[in-house]
């Protein structure tokens, strides 16, 4: 399967991160990718107020998006906010094309580093795989690397590999955490991770938003079954096309077999 990370920076405005998609959705199926990731926030970057943005899934700009797929005839699967109860949001990914038609609602949300998403988002429930020719993929965004177990159910229903969108928070050491938690999800789960930031701002030549919402460091990778960066990416804006095997996913579970061999200890 081949997959195209596309490391772009999105502004504030729903509509020009649109034009985004589109002109980048159909460079990747110019190169023969049946899968365009978009980093989290494609449809609005953090920093915004999001609830005058936010759209149904059956909104203009959720269906502009599968009219994109469509016409590229590959599976795009990008970053919107949804409405949800209170008056905050929902992070949700939107996997379309293809035959695919799916979302994903952010589980853990990113009340770290100073920054408090649950304030405006509400939170998902919802483990979420999905299938593209064949092969199964599941879904995650950006906070949901720190948490191991999201990655092992996407195995345990049968992923090849993740698809993981995210605008990851700047800061000292966070490009470092970043790979080592892709990594190591990489290798709790024995799947391929493939995971798409949003570019650096700054390499964009786009001002940063203020405070401490997370806009992204560039960095999107591609990461093995044994947890070997197979592809890296700068902090600018890039596209990328990588090869996912699922035989490899099979090779590297039968000489680490750590799905097989868990065991749950007593609690006293």
């Amino acid at each position: 399967m081949r997959i195209a990370l596309s490391q772009l920076t999105t502004g504030p405005e729903p509509g020009k991160n649109l034009d985004l998609i589109k002109e980048w959705t159909a460079r990747a199926a110019d190169t023969g990718a049946d899968v365009v990731v978009f980093p989290e926030a494609s449809m609005a970057c953090f920093g915004t107020s999001l609830a005058p943005l936010a759209e149904p899934l059956d909104g203009p700009w959720a269906d502009a998006v599968r009219a994109i797929a469509e016409a590229a005839g590959i599976t795009v699967v990008a970053g919107l906010f949804t409405p949800a109860p209170g008056g905050r949001v929902t992070n949700t990914l939107l996997a379309t094309g293809r035959g695919v038609e799916a979302t994903y609602d952010k589980i853990h949300l990113y009340d770290a580093f100073g920054f408090a998403e649950s304030d405006t988002v509400a939170a998902g429930s919802r483990v979420v795989t999905i299938d593209v020719d064949g092969v199964r993929l599941g879904l995650a965004t950006c906070y949901d690397v720190r948490f191991p177990e999201l990655f092992r159910a996407h195995a345990d229903a049968g992923a090849t590999a993740t698809l993981l969108a995210a605008s990851w928070g700047a800061g000292p050491g966070k490009v470092d955490q970043w790979e080592l938690l892709v990594r190591a999800r990489a290798l709790d789960a024995t799947l391929w991770v493939a995971a798409v930031d949003q570019a650096d701002p700054a390499a964009s030549g786009t001002a940063a938003t203020a405070g401490a919402a997370p806009t992204g460091v560039g960095h999107s990778m591609l990461v093995g079954p044994d947890g070997t960066v197979r592809r890296r990416l700068g902090a600018e804006p890039e596209l990328t096309v990588v090869e996912v095997d699922a035989d490899e996913v099979a090779a590297v579970r039968k000489n680490i077999p750590v799905l097989a061999n868990r065991r749950l200890g007593e609690s006293r």
